[in-house]
């Protein structure tokens, strides 16, 4: 679960910029929000409200960023890396950014920071905490040379040729990780920070992606029981009875591998694995209804934009609950029904043990409700009059803005929160 993650000088933010998960002090709502983690309480949900263009999508932006910084490194030391730093300054285009996460993995706490440019990574460090603090590795770029320099901590114990195979490995535009990544070697601590990378932190769901597709694929193989779909769509008044799987095997059209990796992230040996068979396996989905007793069939491409959408949001549900992720989501609120926006957001903190969600959103209901949000898990992303995103929790005003008897929503209207568009004249001359 992630404890702390800081951004700089990275699209709309300027200035280093921390979202956090360490729960505060007050128990309000502690048994749905709050999970106790290697001692640390930390939140499972994140809601990230603010205007348009504020840097709300920046913020998993830059997990997206760092999550295929470490899992997918560049293959040649000519690629450049694909980021913009904040360009609204004369100064930061040509300045270094950086990414920080603290995270915990395994009742072990990571503390990784990587400083790059669109050239080269100029710095990276890795820590653990077992449980003082130690470094596994710090990582220095000479850009001149176009060489990394490794040097790992007194705890890490490796073999000279282990190190030197390392640093040959690791191209000055990628990380030690992704380095290791192409490396016959053992590590733990490098296997489990990947690891945690791989399969805990998930990339943002984004409005444009197919996350109906995800989820099928997810069934089909077994990883998702199609049973607890389909009770979760139930009790989401779906009137779903099953999901019909069928598979269809097809020539792979043209554009497809690049799609799979650019916009899918496909790891590039996996879609050369499958451009070598020189056939896909497809999967069509149906939903079944039943309707006075009778059942019909729609292919899922026939549904709703909203029933597909709660479709995949159905899967993530499932997977939430059952085992340990981090998911982020952008514009959560796409396609559903106020109502089915709140049953998600309840059925997993109701849920969930070890897995937490990210989410921007514009739906401002829920701020109406003290019985349902917890001030530190409410985060707002506002320009500052040099156009840089500044990010705050609900928690950080102080009683002059926000009692226990204010009204969130009405605050949040009347700007007293900030994070909101200046509407001006209506009339245009």
């Amino acid at each position: 679960m992630i404890v702390n993650f800081s951004i700089t000088n990275f699209g709309s933010i300027k200035d280093k910029q921390t979202l956090s998960f360490e729960a505060e002090s007050s128990d309000h709502l502690e048994d749905s929000y709050v999970v106790n983690v290697s001692g640390i309480r930390l939140l499972k949900m994140a809601l990230i409200y603010g205007a348009n263009a504020s840097g709300k999508s920046t913020v998993l932006k830059a997990l997206e960023f760092i999550r295929d910084l470490v899992l997918n490194p560049v293959e040649k030391k000519t690629d450049t890396l694909d980021y913009e730093p904040f360009l609204f300054d004369p100064d930061t285009p040509h300045m270094n950014s950086v990414i920080s996460l603290e995270f915990i993995h395994d009742e072990v706490k990571y503390f990784y920071e990587v400083e790059f440019n669109k050239m080269a990574i100029m710095n990276e460090s890795l820590h653990f905490f077992h449980p003082n603090r130690a470094l596994v590795f710090v990582r220095n770029t000479d850009l001149k040379q176009q060489f990394s320099q490794i040097s790992f901590g007194s705890k890490i114990k490796l073999a000279k040729n282990i190190e030197k195979t390392l640093s040959a490995n690791t191209l000055w535009n990628n990380t030690v990780l992704g380095g290791f990544l192409k490396t016959n070697v053992d590590i733990k601590e490098l296997s489990d920070v990947i690891d945690w990378f791989n399969n805990i932190l998930k990339p943002p769901v984004f409005t444009r992606t197919q996350l109906e597709s995800y989820v099928s694929s997810k069934v089909h193989d077994g990883h998702l029981l199609k049973n607890e779909i389909v009770k979760i769509l139930k009790q989401a008044d779906f009137h779903i009875s099953d999901i019909l799987i069928n598979e269809e095997e097809m020539d792979i059209p043209d554009g497809f591998i690049d799609l799979m990796v650019n916009r899918f992230r496909v790891p590039i040996a996996e879609a050369r694995q499958i451009e070598e068979i020189g056939k896909v396996k497809t999967i069509k989905i149906e939903l079944e209804h039943t309707v006075n007793n009778h059942k019909y069939s729609l292919p899922l491409e026939m549904e709703s934009d909203g029933t597909k959408r709660f479709f995949g949001f159905a899967g993530l549900l499932a997977l939430l609950i059952n085992e340990s992720h981090v998911i982020p989501i952008d514009e959560l609120e796409t396609s559903l029904h106020p109502d089915l926006y709140q049953h998600f957001l309840l059925s997993f903190l109701s849920n969930s043990n070890n897995s937490q969600l990210i989410a921007t959103t514009h739906n401002r209901e829920i701020l109406d409700d003290k019985d349902i949000i917890r001030n530190d898990a409410i985060w707002f992303t506002n320009k500052d009059e040099n156009c840089s995103t500044e990010i705050y929790s609900l928690s950080d005003f102080d009683s002059s803005v926000v009692r226990n008897t204010t009204n969130i929503l009405n605050a949040y209207k009347a700007g007293k929160l900030k994070a909101a568009p200046k509407i001006r004249d209506l009339y245009i001359n």
